[in-house]
This record gives structure tokens, C-alpha cells and sequence, in this order.
């Protein structure tokens, strides 16, 4: 369903990524860990085709169309209201009424946004903004989901709700990879792990029943002290 070969890129003499290949199939979820500055989320730009890679090819089955993006900026308009930005994300994909308004109300509801529905999104705090890009970029009901750090600014109910939708969406066949600094949400959703420094995946295998405190250990154990700098 998503397959990365050989990516490369750089930002100057800077390697983001440096030969960097995995699969992703229906179903499974590739969690990211790594240091500020490993290149996680150039490399979810690159597989959501926001970046051209330097070298190496990206494929997702079904294209970009196919593709539920979160990113570090939530990509809604202030001034519009909630329903209104789900709308117009929902236009893009050629979703029409009366589907795309029952879209619009059942994540509205999945993700406790009814009563925010008519404010307006820059009258809403950091966590709701939150909420509503997750509902903008399920909204097309995506098979490839690509997410930096989705949890940020969510509280723990809201948090503990979007760990339930995105296990909901693994179960029907979606396939994801995510980048989080939390080992802990990270090991829970994932069925694979990678560790990633300087551009390069230092460690990449299944899971396979390891909890968040081995895989916290075998993190630490990769990557060091490198848990310093500015993202790439």
C-alpha cells in the first residue's frame, strides 16, 4: 500500500534522508521514533508529495487523493467555522450532499466537536484546532494515513479518542505511519518500529509483542544522546 525506496534528500550539506526504504501494508502501522533533527517529518513530506525527493521514489496505492495528512500547521482556515472548513476539504475530494454532510456530522461527532461546530476555528484552542485538522484529514475517509505528531495540544480524553479512531482505521485495512515523540502512544498504535537518526533508519522490525518500555530501552540503546536539536 505504501512503498519507500532508496529516498533521498538533502537541505544543503544536510542528509534528511539518506537511503531510507520500508513497506507499509493494509493494516499495519509504522511508528517513527527519533531526535530533533532525524529528518521524520521531511520524510512524511516526501511520502505525502508535499517534497520531491533528491532520489529514490515514493509510491502510495491510489496516489496523494489517497492520503490523510496531519501535519505541524493544521491547514484550516480561521476565519471559517468548523463545519465550514470540512466542507470545503470535503468539495476538494469531490465529496457531494447529502454524503459529505453525513461525513461532516459523524466526525464531528467521533471526535466531540458538535457543539464547536459553528464557531469559527480561530476562536478555538490549541487542542480543539487539533480535533478539527484530524477530522479535515479523515475526511475523504483516506487509505494512507501520514501523521507528525498527531497528539499535540490533546488532552488525555481527547487523545485517549484518537487512539481508539486510528486503531478503528487499522482494523478496517488503513495503512499508516507515524511519527511521535511519545514512545508510549507510538508502541501502543504500532505493528512496526523505526528508529531513525541523521536521515537513516537505524533499526526497523516488527513490534512482535515488545511493550513501550523495551522498545524504549532498544531506542535508547540506538540512538544515544542524540535526542537534541531542531527538527528536519
Amino acid at each position: 500500500m505504501l512503498l519507500a525506496e532508496r529516498l533521498r534528500h538533502a537541505f544543503g550539506a544536510v542528509r534528511a534522508l539518506d537511503d531510507v526504504s520500508f513497506t507499509v501494508q493494509s493494516g499495519q502501522t509504522l511508528a517513527v521514533f527519533g531526535p530533533n533533527g532525524a529528518g521524520k517529518t521531511t520524510l512524511l513530506r516526501v511520502l505525502a508529495g508535499l517534497i520531491h525527493p533528491h532520489g529514490g521514489t515514493a509510491r502510495i496505492a491510489g496516489g496523494r487523493r489517497a492520503v490523510g495528512w496531519i501535519g505541524h500547521q493544521p491547514q484550516l482556515y480561521g476565519t471559517l467555522t468548523v463545519r465550514e472548513n470540512l466542507r470545503f476539504w470535503g468539495s476538494l475530494y469531490d465529496l457531494r450532499p447529502p454524503a459529505l454532510a453525513a461525513r461532516i456530522d459523524a466526525l464531528l461527532a467521533r471526535l466531540d466537536l458538535g457543539e464547536h461546530a459553528d464557531r469559527p476555528v480561530r476562536a478555538l484552542s490549541r487542542g480543539l484546532v487539533q480535533r478539527v485538522a484530524i477530522a479535515r484529514a479523515l475526511i475523504h475517509d483516506p487509505r494512507v494515513l501520514l501523521l507528525d505528531e498527531p497528539f499535540t495540544g490533546l488532552d488525555r480524553t481527547a487523545a485517549e479518542t484518537f487512539r481508539r479512531l486510528l486503531a478503528q482505521q487499522a482494523a478496517q485495512g488503513r495503512a499508516a505511519v507515524l511519527v511521535t515523540h511519545n514512545v508510549e502512544e507510538g508502541t501502543e498504535l504500532a505493528t512496526d518500529v523505526a528508529f531513525m537518526r541523521a536521515g537513516r533508519f537505524v533499526h526497523l522490525a516488527p513490534r512482535a509483542g515488545r511493550d513501550a518500555g523495551a522498545i524504549a530501552d532498544a531506542y535508547r540503546a540506538a540512538i544515544g544522546g542524540a535526542d537534541r536539536g531542531a527538527d528536519a
